[in-house]
């Protein structure tokens, strides 16, 4: 069920003289979730009449800060995790596959390998930097969830991240010291300061949050909403 957009408080991070409209998006590369609601965005964005307009930053939120650099195969790790089954892991697996076709999205967990998604983050907000953010945070969604990438290898990760507009030896150099790191920390801090404990969490221009992954026309509706309240 769609929850009810959060009002953020001026103490939240609210500021009335932000030069654009942005739209912020807390998530992992590794939540299938995350993945469903980026689509979700995409389709609200295209009835936004002003759709060129918001700026879109994804922020870092790690789903297991202390999971292993490769944690093997999800199916395998989620039956771990839960005390469940491998069955019942494939099964709940199978269930998400058939929601993300009705998006468009090819989930594959029986390729999928989970890891830990630090240094992944630690990419996307390089590739902010370089203007290349919405391109590389798909191309690691898509990496890790339909070509069975290693999303806690570093070499991995330099590859997906030049297939999608970065320069590998700059990614590869700067994963192997701790640029970045600073940033994805920051950015969970604030997620823990908005009262963010799951995602995906979408933050509208500062002025709404809204938890899970919501359907496009509410989303569309609470950023109509902001938009209106700035002036359009």
């Amino acid at each position: 069920m769609p929850s009810i957009p959060r009002r953020l408080a001026e103490g939240e991070g609210y500021d009335p003289g932000m030069r654009e409209m942005e739209i912020e998006v807390w998530s992992d590369v590794v939540c299938s979730w995350c993945y469903i609601g980026k689509r979700h965005l995409e389709r609200a964005m295209e009835a936004f009449p002003e759709a060129d307009r918001p700026a879109l930053r994804w922020r870092s939120f790690e789903l297991d800060p202390t999971i292993a650099a490769d944690a093997g195969l999800a199916d395998e790790e989620l039956a771990r995790r839960r005390g469940i089954t491998l069955e019942e892991a494939r099964e709940m697996h199978a269930q998400t596959e058939r929601r993300g076709a009705e998006v468009g999205i090819s989930f594959d967990f029986a390729r999928a390998r989970r890891g830990n998604t630090f240094d992944a983050h630690r990419v996307l907000h390089m590739a902010h930097d370089h203007g290349c953010q919405p391109a590389v945070k798909e191309r690691l969604l898509t990496t890790y969830f339909s070509e069975g990438g290693a999303i806690g290898d570093r070499s991995t990760l330099a590859t997906a991240a030049a297939e999608a507009g970065l320069d590998h030896d700059q990614v590869a150099e700067m994963l192997a010291g701790d640029r970045y790191a600073a940033q994805v920390r920051a950015d969970e801090r604030e997620a823990a300061e908005l009262g963010i404990n799951a995602v995906p969490f979408f933050v509208i221009d500062r002025r709404y949050g809204l938890a899970g992954a919501q359907p496009p026309e509410l989303l569309r509706q609470v950023i109509e909403q902001a938009w209106s309240e700035r002036g359009g």
